[in-house]
């Protein structure tokens, strides 16, 4: 399976969501991750069919709704699972929780796998993934944190990044951990820490994590450009041929 090249919505909050289409185009990717703070709002299943219908007509694909979801907290999946399904993704993206996994007890741990539980089986009624955010400050920072989830909650997947501050050779080995459950992966090259840098920038953490990627049996259907430097829409069409170039490399 050929890892698809697409961008995150969020990436350009400042634009519209047709916008945003008509940028990723232009770049030449292949599929949007639709964010559910700005451009698809939960619960709004019209505008959803509007950005879905937008999508297709610019030869793209829906390959994911990011939602905001936070497992343990109150809050409904209902209103996210209906915008999903109108936006036509057969996967959503959700938080386990709001505690570190350093920080969590065991109450913290039983709230947020209780509730992922439930909120797979809920999505899956409807031909729905969920796939846990990769994120420091929940339960899915780390791949020992990662793994203890998805023992807990069959057929649920997960995203990776590069953790803050990895050196390329303990992201590099942050994701073989997990290789097997990830679904799609956050592209970016944040360096040497939270600071944005151009995608050629960690080239060798990237063309090595395409290589291995692209060698599984079931690599992660999706590489999703999330943050460029000063958000800036003009530098998308050389960072989406940076990525396409990596994945068509190590195929």
């Amino acid at each position: 399976m050929t890892i698809r090249p697409g961008l995150c919505s969020v990436t350009f909050r400042q634009l519209t969501a047709e916008q945003v289409v008509a940028a990723a185009a232009g770049a030449g990717l292949e599929v949007i991750e639709w964010g559910g703070d700005v451009h698809v709002p939960p619960g709004d299943p019209e505008r959803a069919a509007e950005v879905a219908q937008a999508t297709t007509d610019a030869g793209l694909e829906v390959c994911s709704y990011g939602s905001y979801f936070r497992a343990g907290a109150d809050e409904q999946l209902t209103p996210i699972l209906d915008s999903a399904e109108a936006l036509g993704a057969d996967r959503v993206r959700v938080w386990a929780g709001t505690v570190d996994a350093s920080d969590a007890d065991d109450a913290d741990w039983a709230a947020v796998t209780g509730r992922l539980k439930d909120a797979v089986s809920e999505a899956s009624e409807r031909g729905i993934r969920l796939s846990l955010e990769y994120h420091r400050r929940t339960l899915a920072p780390d791949p020992a944190s990662v793994n203890r989830l998805l023992q807990y909650v069959p057929g649920l997947g997960t995203y990776w990044q590069p953790a803050v501050d990895a050196p390329d050779a303990q992201a590099l080995a942050e994701f073989d951990a997990i290789a097997a459950h990830v679904d799609a992966v956050h592209v970016f090259s944040w360096w040497p820490a939270a600071e944005r840098l151009r995608l050629h920038e960690r080239e060798a953490l990237w063309q090595r994590l395409f290589g291995e990627a692209s060698a599984l049996p079931s690599p992660p259907r999706d590489a999703l450009l999330e943050f460029v430097p000063g958000d800036d829409p003009a530098l998308l069409p050389a960072e989406a041929a940076t990525l396409r170039g990596w994945i068509a490399a190590a195929q």
